[in-house]
């Protein structure tokens, strides 16, 4: 069975034939003549060059997606970690390293101010503080303990959370609480 895909690019390809044009070339046309708005476009290819309809409409909607400016990454490390925080984030990035050798099945999503950790469900999450970096976990029917802190003031998502201040902090306990609450979610 075809794709949309295949048949946008077969489509595109019997224009080329047909008008003897590679599209590129018509994109460069349509970028030189100024003309932006798809009905301009569509009236101009027909009347200029005799395109149909359905050939102007192809061209003109291929050259306006070639011509409209990209969304540029969002690199969510450089935002949350700019400024004073920046000293916080090899921490962050030993996290991730303990968190992405869990698996494969792990989706990153980034919120505003704190990456979420999701498997089938949500199992941590990361948030630069001030001074540190909180992690908080769900680990449900774990003890709270001197490092291993209760999340209720912190975030009603989590029932735990882990103060990591720095590289030395993120040991076989921490990865060990990290494992669980990634066991725990599948």
């Amino acid at each position: 069975m075809a794709t949309v895909d295949a048949a946008l690019r077969s489509q595109v390809r019997n224009i080329e034939s047909t008008y003897g044009r590679p599209i590129h070339e018509w994109i460069d046309l349509i970028r030189a003549s100024g003309r932006t708005r798809h009905g301009e476009i569509v009236s101009w290819l027909k009347g200029e060059y005799g395109l149909s309809h359905s050939s102007a409409n192809r061209v003109a909607l291929v050259a306006i997606d070639a011509m409209s400016p990209k969304p540029q990454a969002v690199d969510h490390e450089q935002l949350m970690y700019a400024g004073s925080k920046a000293e916080l984030l090899p921490i962050h990035q030993r996290l991730m390293a303990v968190v992405r050798a869990l698996g494969t099945d792990i989706e990153v999503a980034p919120k505003k101010g704190y990456l979420s950790l999701r498997r089938r469900k949500q199992f941590a999450m990361i948030k630069p503080a001030a001074k540190h970096i909180d992690l908080g976990l769900i680990l449900p029917g774990q003890d709270i303990g001197a490092r291993l802190e209760s999340a209720a003031t912190f975030n009603a998502l989590f029932t735990h959370r882990v103060r990591v201040r720095s590289l030395e902090e993120i040991d076989n306990e921490l990865r060990g609480w990290i494992a669980q609450a990634y066991a725990q979610a599948a």
